[in-house]
């Protein structure tokens, strides 16, 4: 192994949620938008910046006594007994991370079919939203004192983004396409999140692209692929029908100009962009 090689950081396993619901309340068809999170200028990892939320894995997301607690275990279809263990952890880790930064829990009481309502939510998030985030509980805590089975089945593979090898911190990231319950309110943390917003996909990229707003290059990069997905349930069945290819940026320079590309067979548009002369450096 060369000096180079060691010097590349081991990108941390992780899990970002593109939460999805109507424009208009009521009328799925239509125009969708997402729900997005404004990071805290103090966090070391896109601060400032419009993302979606998500967060590294805890080991507890792996626990094997989950998987008879998550989607489809009670007979749900596309469930968890056909999920591997490997996928499974990420989307255990998304349904944490949703409600640990928006609110928003994607759980069932066992054998039902139906997402915890909005009223009786509020307790579940007064008793254990703030200890999963301070690490004082575990996702298992959560679910077998309140015996939930969480909604993994809700959950469809979006993206899968492996940060460049140039990145000083790097993560191994799956992406998941979840439609928002119609009656629970999302809503920011107020520490690791300072603002939120349910936007369009287009409207989040035009307000970057005016300079209003801050997107890292896989938010951007996402975002234009759920342009394509007009209301949720287009956007839905798109994810459900696209073949997952992961996407490790690299750099390449041509006529004195660095860019950055991503590679053609992973479904997206304009697969390079230009970098400033620093960047990646």
């Amino acid at each position: 192994m060369t000096e180079q090689q060691k010097k590349v950081p081991v990108p941390r396993p992780a899990t970002t949620v593109l939460l999805v619901r109507p424009s208009v309340p009521g009328e799925p068809d239509s125009t969708l938008e997402v729900f997005m999170v404004v990071r805290h200028q103090a966090i070391d990892s896109f601060s400032g910046a419009l993302v979606f939320p998500g967060g590294k894995l805890e080991d507890a997301d792996g626990d094997a006594r989950l998987r008879a607690r998550c989607g489809g275990a009670q007979g749900h279809s596309d469930g968890a007994l056909k999920i591997a263990d490997e996928e499974l952890k990420f989307r255990v880790a998304g349904v944490r991370e949703a409600f640990e930064e928006c609110g928003i829990l994607l759980a069932r009481r066992r054998g039902e079919r139906a997402v915890i309502a909005a009223a009786e939510l509020k307790g579940i998030e007064e008793r254990w939203r703030r200890k999963l985030a301070k690490d004082e509980a575990s996702i298992v805590d959560l679910v077998e004192a309140e015996d939930l089975e969480l909604a993994t089945d809700l959950m469809v593979p979006y993206a899968h983004w492996i940060t460049p090898t140039f990145a000083p911190k790097r993560f191994d990231t799956w992406f998941f396409l979840a439609e928002a319950p119609e009656d629970q309110i999302a809503l920011h943390d107020g520490s690791e999140s300072v603002d939120s917003v349910w936007i369009g996909a287009q409207a989040a990229i035009d307000e970057a692209a005016a300079g209003k707003r801050t997107l890292v290059h896989a938010t951007l990069k996402n975002l234009e692929l759920l342009v394509e997905g007009k209301t949720v349930a287009v956007a839905i069945a798109a994810a459900g029908a696209r073949k997952i290819v992961t996407v490790q940026p690299w750099v390449e320079t041509r006529d004195g100009k660095r860019y950055l590309h991503i590679p053609p067979d992973a479904g997206y548009r304009n697969l390079f962009r230009e970098l400033p002369p620093t960047a990646g450096r």
